[in-house]
Order: structure tokens, then sequence, then C-alpha cells
């Protein structure tokens, strides 16, 4: 079920006004795509620059909530209206508990420092892996998100709120992906 994204950068005020498309995911821009394709490619594209947060349309869904090992996909459309890039892994932080951004799965396939070009339209995906062992848990609704750059210092960072059945999500440990093309965990 697709959740609400509200992105805005670090330091805000909660709440504020945003623009809802027929997924239930909110952006903070309202560029649309006119360039035909929309197709994400690995390797950079003559022209494309690194995909910049208010251009993309951030959503997550929660999959598999309550069970032990579930995850938070994490889908990004570029919303502009010229090829962008993204690469490495989303750095995330984890409702107001972690002051620091989550580790890299080890589990994840190499090749996270290639760049996926993402032309009008295009979408990449990765996911949070959350684990939750025993009763000393920590519970949230929302996260940060931030794009890592190709020096892999992270950029502005969007807060990203999980609404519906069950928007609450808890973890003991939890690691994130590089992202892909194509979605992990056969979402």
């Amino acid at each position: 079920m697709p959740r609400r994204v509200r992105p805005r950068p670090a330091g805000t005020a909660r709440g504020g006004a945003a623009q809802a498309d027929n997924g239930g995911a909110t952006k903070e821009s309202a560029r649309s795509s006119t360039a035909s394709g929309g197709v994400a490619h690995h390797g950079t594209t003559a022209g494309a620059r690194q995909c910049r947060g208010d251009e993309m349309l951030l959503t997550a869904v929660h999959r598999f909530a309550g069970q032990q090992g579930d995850h938070l996909l994490v889908t990004a459309t570029n919303k502009g209206t010229k090829p962008c890039w993204v690469t490495s892994y989303p750095s995330v932080k984890l409702g107001d508990v972690n002051s620091t951004a989550l580790p890299h799965s080890t589990k994840d396939n190499p090749g996270g420092g290639k760049h996926i070009t993402l032309r009008p339209g295009g979408t990449a995906y990765s996911a949070v892996n959350l684990f939750d062992h025993g009763s000393k848990h920590h519970t949230a609704k929302s996260f940060a998100l931030a794009l890592r750059g190709a020096n892999g210092h992270d950029g502005p960072t969007y807060s990203v709120y999980l609404k519906g059945e069950k928007p609450q999500f808890s973890w003991n440990e939890a690691d994130v992906l590089n992202w892909n093309t194509k979605k992990p965990y056969d979402f």
C-alpha cells in the first residue's frame, strides 16, 4: 500500500502544504515530466547531473508489517525535465532515534558506486531492511532520506511519512540496499 511522502529539508517545521498525486504520495515540486522515455540506465548519460531531492517523487511502502524481517520499499522517480543520476544507497535515518545514517546491507549485491541515470519519469528502487529481535526495539512512523553524491556525502534530507493501516514500523537493527532499476525482494 502506498504511503504518504512529504519531502522537506531537514530542520524545517513539520507540516506545510504539499501537492498530492493519485498514488497517495506528496511532493514538494510541482514540476512535471514532458520528455518521453522514463527508463533508468546504469552508467552516466551525457548531460545528466546528480538528482536533487526537490525534483524527485519519493515514496515508501511498508511490506510484511508486523512480521520479523519486514521492509520499507523506497521508490525515487525523476519528476524533473532532464536526466539525473543516483548512486550508492540512500542515506536513511529511522524515526527520531538514530542520529546516524543506517549502514549498507552486507547481503546486498556489489556495484553501489555506479551511477543509475534516470530520464524524466525514470524510477530507481532501494529497500530498508528492518529486523526486530526481542523486546528492546524502536518504533516510528517516519524516516529521513538523503541522496548521496558521487563523493559519498549526503545531500539535503527529506522526511518520509508512512500512513495507512499499519503506518508504524519497529526495529532493533536495520540496513539499506543500493539503488537499483528493479524492485528488490519481488515487491
